[in-house]
C-alpha cells in the first residue's frame, strides 16, 4: 500500500522522484492551479505557456511530463488536468473534491515505479487534503499477484505492468500537526485501504475465492479490527431455513455461507444494516449464461465486498454508530443437484418463491439476508448488488441505481454517493410492475416483466424487508467492474463501487446528519 504523508516543505528543496501540479482549462489556454506557485516562479511565470507548447490544455484526464526546472531536487514535473476553472461563487472558488481526487489518482498511476512523489495540488482545506490523499492511494492500486516476473521467475506481487506502485505520496501544503489535516489523512487511508481490499476480492479468480474462502477473509479482518463475526455454513443454513441461499448454492461443489459482521460503539444511537450480494461466480446455473456473458462473473460478489469493506472501515474510524454487515455468499453452478427453473424455494422469511430463471439468483440470496437483517430492527437497511443487466442498459457502466421504500432516504443515499464521488441516480419502484411476479404456484416468482428489469428486481427485494424498516437498494452492476481502460483513480477490473457511499452513510448516521 502506498504511504501517505503531509509536508509544508518548499517544493524546490524536497527530494522526490516527481512533483505533481494541477492545470486548469482556461478560456485562453491552460492555467496553473494554486499549489504550483514555486514551480511556476522557477519558469519565470511562464509555466502555462510551456505546457501549452507541449500540447496541454488543462482538460480532465490529461497528463503532461516535463523536466523539473533548475534548482529543484526533483527531476520531473507532472502536470495533471483539473478540468474547467472552478466558479468563484461555488464553494468559495475552490476546486471540488472529485476533481482533485481524479487528478491525484491519474498522477499516482502514471508514476508507478517511483519511490516518492510530491503532490502540489490546490489545498484549500482539510477536505482537499483528504481528496488528494484518497485519489493517490486509489490511483496507485495494482493487482498483479497472478502474474509472473519473467526476469526472476517469481510472482510480481503488487506490481503494475512490471513496475511497483508509487511507494509514497506526499501532500504539499498540508500541515502534519494540524488536527483536521491529520484526521483527513487517517480517513483517506482507512477508506482507501479497505476499498482496495474490496478490489482485491473482486479481482481474485473464483477458483481461489469461493464462499468458504471469502468467509475466512472476513473472519480474519474482523479479528484484526474488533468486529464480531458469525458464519453460517451449509448445515446451519439448512437448520435455519435459508432456502434462497441454499437453493442458489445447491449446484456447486463449494457450499454457501452467510456471514454476519457486527461493529458496535458504546455511544451509538443508531443501527445500520448493510447487505451484500456475494455470488463468487455466476454461471447462470441451469439457465446458463451464453459465451461472452460469463467471463467476468467473478465480480458478482462485488456487493458483498463493498459491505465487508464498509463495516471494517467504520470500525477503523471508530464511528459512533452500530453497523451490521451481511454477506450472502454462494456460487451459482449447473449440476444434477442445482435448482431448476420451475422449482419452488421456501425462503428464510417463510415466503415461497417460484424460480423461473436460475440466473436471477442474486435476489434469492439477498432475500434471505434482508429478512435476517430485518429481524434486528435496524434504523435502516441498505443492500448492494451487481443485480441486473437492465440497470446497466439504463444508466451505463459508471453509474449505479438507487431505489428505496422511502423517497427521503433515497434522496439521502443519492446525495451521499454524489458527495463522495460515486455517480448514482435515483430510480422509481412502479407498483404496477409487482403484478408481473405473481405466481400460480408460489407466493411470488423471481422474474417479472422484462422491461424495467432492474426495477422489478428491486420490487422483489422489497418483499423481504421487514415492515416499517427504511430500506434502499444499490444496483452497482454497471460500475462494479471496469472492463475498459483505467480513468482517474479507477483501475481496470474491480472498482470497489459502493464502499465510499456506505461509509459516508455510516458517518452521516453517526453525526445525526443523515436525511
Amino acid at each position: 500500500m502506498t504511504a501517505l504523508t503531509l509536508s509544508t516543505a518548499a517544493a524546490p528543496g524536497l527530494r522526490a522522484d516527481a512533483i505533481v501540479i494541477g492545470v486548469s482549462k482556461g478560456d485562453k489556454g491552460p492555467v496553473v492551479a494554486p499549489g504550483a506557485e514555486a514551480v511556476d516562479q522557477a519558469y519565470d511565470g511562464g509555466l502555462a505557456g510551456v505546457l501549452e507548447t507541449l500540447g496541454a490544455s488543462g482538460a480532465e484526464g490529461e497528463i503532461t511530463k516535463l523536466p523539473a526546472p533548475s534548482g529543484f531536487k526533483t527531476p520531473l514535473v507532472v502536470a495533471v488536468g483539473l478540468g474547467a476553472l472552478p466558479e468563484k461563487d461555488v464553494n468559495g472558488g475552490a476546486y471540488g473534491a472529485e476533481a482533485l481526487r481524479r487528478a491525484s489518482g491519474l498522477a499516482a498511476r502514471a508514476l508507478a515505479g517511483s519511490k516518492k512523489a510530491a503532490f502540489a495540488l490546490p489545498v484549500a482545506d482539510a477536505a482537499a487534503v483528504g481528496a488528494i490523499g484518497e485519489g493517490a492511494l486509489l490511483g496507485a492500486y495494482s493487482f498483479d499477484v497472478y502474474k509472473e516476473n519473467a526476469q526472476n521467475g517469481t510472482a510480481a506481487k503488487g506490481k503494475k505492468n512490471g513496475k511497483a506502485p508509487l511507494a509514497e505520496a506526499v501532500v504539499l501544503g498540508a500541515k502534519p500537526r494540524d488536527k483536521a489535516h491529520k484526521a483527513a489523512v487517517e480517513r483517506a487511508t482507512a477508506v482507501s485501504e479497505e476499498l482496495n481490499r474490496a478490489r482485491d476480492l473482486v479481482n481474485t479468480p473464483p477458483n481461489d475465492l469461493n464462499p468458504e474462502a471469502f468467509a475466512a477473509v472476513a473472519q480474519a479482518a474482523a479479528k484484526e479490527n474488533g468486529i464480531k463475526v458469525q458464519v453460517l455454513d451449509e448445515k446451519a443454513l439448512a437448520k435455519g431455513g435459508y432456502g434462497g441461499i441454499l437453493g442458489v448454492g445447491s449446484g456447486s461443489a463449494s457450499a454457501p455461507r452467510l456471514v454476519k459482521l457486527s461493529y458496535t460503539h458504546s455511544k451509538a444511537k443508531k443501527h445500520l444494516a448493510f447487505v451484500g450480494k456475494g455470488i463468487t461466480y455466476d454461471s447462470g446455473g441451469i439457465s446458463l449464461k451464453p459465451a461472452g456473458h460469463n467471463e467476468t462473473m467473478k465480480c458478482d460478489m462485488s456487493g458483498a465486498a463493498a459491505v465487508f469493506a464498509a463495516v471494517v472501515t467504520a470500525a477503523r474510524l471508530g464511528l459512533e454508530v452500530n453497523v451490521t454487515g451481511w454477506l450472502a455468499l454462494a456460487e451459482n453452478m449447473p449440476s444434477g443437484s442445482a435448482t431448476r427453473p420451475g422449482d419452488v424455494l421456501r425462503m428464510y422469511s417463510g415466503k415461497t418463491v417460484e424460480v423461473l430463471n436460475t440466473d436471477a439468483e442474486g435476489r434469492l440470496v439477498l432475500a434471505d439476508a434482508l429478512w435476517a437483517a430485518s429481524e434486528e430492527k435496524p434504523d435502516a437497511i441498505v443492500d448492494v448488488a451487481t443485480l441486473t443487466g437492465a440497470m446497466v442498459l439504463a444508466l451505463g457502466n459508471r453509474t449505479f441505481g438507487v431505489m428505496a421504500n422511502d423517497e427521503a432516504f433515497r434522496s439521502a443515499v443519492h446525495e451521499a454517493a454524489e458527495e463522495v464521488g460515486e455517480p448514482a441516480w435515483p430510480m422509481p419502484l412502479p407498483e404496477h410492475l409487482r403484478k408481473g411476479m405473481d405466481s400460480p404456484t408460489a407466493d411470488i416468482a423471481n422474474m417479472g416483466e422484462r422491461m424495467g428489469g432492474g426495477l422489478v428486481a428491486a420490487l422483489f427485494l422489497r418483499e423481504f424487508v421487514g415492515e416499517g424498516i427504511t430500506w434502499a437498494h444499490l444496483d452497482i452492476a454497471g460500475p462494479a467492474f471496469n472492463e475498459q481502460g483505467p480513468f482517474g483513480y479507477t483501475p481496470k477490473g474491480g472498482t470497489g463501487s459502493g464502499v465510499r457511499t456506505l461509509v459516508r452513510l455510516a458517518e452521516l448516521t453517526a453525526s445525526g446528519d443523515l436525511g
